[in-house]
């Protein structure tokens, strides 16, 4: 296996390598894949980070529907392009039914959960605009079920958030961002019919795989199984229609992929990206040691960051540096000097600088912070980016 020319088709796949220019937020995500949303700045790193998109291209596209959060594969959030909706909902829509089992050990019935969701599709079809959790909850009274402390120690607090996530998974309501902003979590809920065919669960599986190993350009049915959470059998369902042939190893791909790839060579030249932690480029297929160089999957880190070595880890320990699909260093924004935190792996160039400097402006100008999550915050950054300076203060 050439991992170098591997690593470098895969960041080619992901539009890493040459962002495109004046494409739509809704293309580059049809194009490169869904950006996992957990209240973070992932989808809006994604974005600037394949077509040079700003945040407030982002949050037009939203406002006007062309992308949209969903749960989905996997019964995680992520943002979709339109033409993806009815395939993501599809996917997903079994998720929300844990919570309506941990509301029946609860003692709450589907029924009751059932006829809850009637009261909010009502209510949100008698309302003048969005409404949001509390003002349903004042809207709803006591259809609206508090679960107590059992319920609190489950996950469940009330019965209204479960009804909500049946819902949405059912393509009844959206979410609508208070701030228009997608790297939170607070949210209003309005009555929705999204666009797109009906489809059957085998079809929407067979369509996700096919996103999948177009946005990949190269996996393993492992890789696809973590990511679609499917079972060993209705995986190789999903993919059967697809016709995929080997790529190298256990590595597979979409024919005209296999065909690109053995003709794809990889650029020359340094091409740095800042990515989150989050990014396609490592969460699609969640296989870490693909894209360290041998000696840094040996690469000890900072206690704070991990305790594991480097190539022991399934996801990034910090938000991402990649050179050609190499991961090339480690970086975190510091929101009181208004500047990024950044360590390399290796020497550092013009190039190098020239990328940490393009996305520390972004970061600062327009997007004011760079959450990894909807938990992340400054002060509980402070001893990452404290980790990260040290671990440069070690490879300088």
């Amino acid at each position: 296996m050439d991992l170098t020319k591997l690593r470098a088709w895969w960041a080619h796949k992901q539009g890493l390598d040459a962002p495109a220019a004046a494409a739509a937020p809704a293309d580059v995500l049809a194009r490169t894949g869904w950006a996992r949303s957990v209240g973070g700045a992932n989808p809006y790193f994604q974005l600037f980070s394949r077509a040079g998109i700003g945040r407030a291209e982002a949050d037009e596209a939203v406002a006007g529907l062309a992308i949209h959060e969903l749960p989905t594969a996997r019964g995680c959030t992520y943002v979709l392009p339109a033409a993806d909706y009815a395939v993501g909902l599809k996917v997903g829509e079994h998720a929300p039914l844990a919570d309506v089992a941990t509301c029946a050990k609860l003692g709450v019935p589907r029924a009751e959960i059932d006829k809850l969701a009637e009261r909010v599709v009502a209510a949100l079809e008698a309302s003048a605009g969005p409404l949001d959790p509390r003002q349903l909850k004042d809207v709803l009274g006591d259809a609206v079920r508090n679960l107590g402390e059992a319920g609190k120690k489950k996950g469940v607090s009330t019965t209204l958030p479960v009804a909500l996530g049946l819902l949405q998974a059912a393509g009844e309501i959206r979410r609508v961002p208070v701030n228009g902003r997608i790297d939170q979590q607070k949210y209003s809920y309005v009555r929705w019919s999204p666009p797109g065919p009906s489809l059957d669960l085998a079809a929407a599986r067979a369509e996700l795989a096919r996103r999948y190993w177009s946005w990949t350009g190269g996996a393993s049915l492992a890789h696809f199984r973590w990511f679609s959470a499917l079972t060993v059998k209705d995986a190789a369902a999903a993919v059967e229609p697809l016709g995929l042939v080997p790529l190298d190893d256990d590595l597979l791909a979409l024919p005209e992929d296999a065909k690109a790839y053995a003709d794809f060579t990889p650029p020359p030249a340094p091409s740095y990206t800042l990515v989150a932690w989050l990014d396609g480029l490592t969460l699609l297929r969640r296989d870490l040691t693909s894209v360290l160089d041998p000696a840094d999957a040996e690469r000890a880190l900072p206690a704070v960051l991990s305790k594991k070595r480097l190539g022991e880890l399934a996801d990034l320990p910090a938000q991402g540096i990649f050179d050609r699909g190499r991961l090339a260093g480690l970086w975190e924004y510091d929101v009181d000097e208004g500047a990024i935190a950044w360590a390399a792996f290796g020497p550092a160039d013009d190039a190098l600088r020239a990328a940490v400097a393009r996305t520390e402006e972004f970061t600062r100008d327009q997007l004011g912070d760079a959450k990894g999550s909807s938990q992340d915050n400054p002060s509980r950054r402070k001893p990452r980016i404290d980790a990260i300076r040290e671990l440069a203060d070690l490879t300088a």
